[in-house]
């Protein structure tokens, strides 16, 4: 899919997906890290530091926040596994991304973090049944949804925000050097 369609478009769910559909955004979870080194690799440390729009989040916090947020759903996932219908926290993502963390720590850090967290989440996807992507979770956002959307919703928003990378490195016109 055109990388640029995640940046503005909307979430919009496959309800009841085929097998075939769940396995295709399985197939996904390893793939994000790989997208996410491939877009940033030929960035110096003072490129991550721009954004893709004024006033939007740097390159450098948009890593930080895919891991942050990924850590997020993979608990979430866990939990509506182990628990009947569990209530996800949720967290301000703005307030976290002010947090002097994301400003100093590395964002290989934060690489490290996702794909070691994707090799967890794609093992433990593989190993389920059907079923199991039917179980549910309860949201403050989006009130109860099901596992299948769940995953669902962590490729999109990895893939939306792997999209502003390159609108930041487009727009910025960010080179080796520059």
């Amino acid at each position: 899919m055109e990388n640029n369609q995640y940046s503005g478009t909307p979430f919009k769910p496959i309800l009841n997906p085929t097998m075939v559909e769940r396995n295709y955004f399985i197939s996904q979870i390893p793939e994000i890290s790989i997208e996410l080194r491939k877009v940033i690799h030929h960035l110096t440390p003072e490129q991550f530091q721009h954004s893709y729009r004024p006033g939007g989040w740097t390159i450098q916090q948009i890593v930080h926040h895919v891991a942050d947020n990924n850590v997020n759903a993979y608990l979430r996932f866990k939990r509506a596994l182990t628990e009947e219908e569990p209530t996800a926290s949720s967290y301000d993502q703005d307030a976290w991304a002010a947090l002097d963390e994301y400003n100093h720590l590395p964002i290989e850090d934060s690489l490290l973090l996702i794909e070691t967290l994707h090799r967890r989440f794609f093992i433990l996807c593989k190993s389920l049944q059907p079923d199991d992507f039917h179980r549910k979770l309860r949201t403050q956002v989006l009130d109860s949804i099901t596992l299948d959307i769940a995953l669902q919703r962590l490729i999109w928003h990895d893939r939306h925000h792997i999209a502003h990378i390159h609108l930041a490195v487009a727009n910025n016109h960010l080179v080796k050097g520059s």
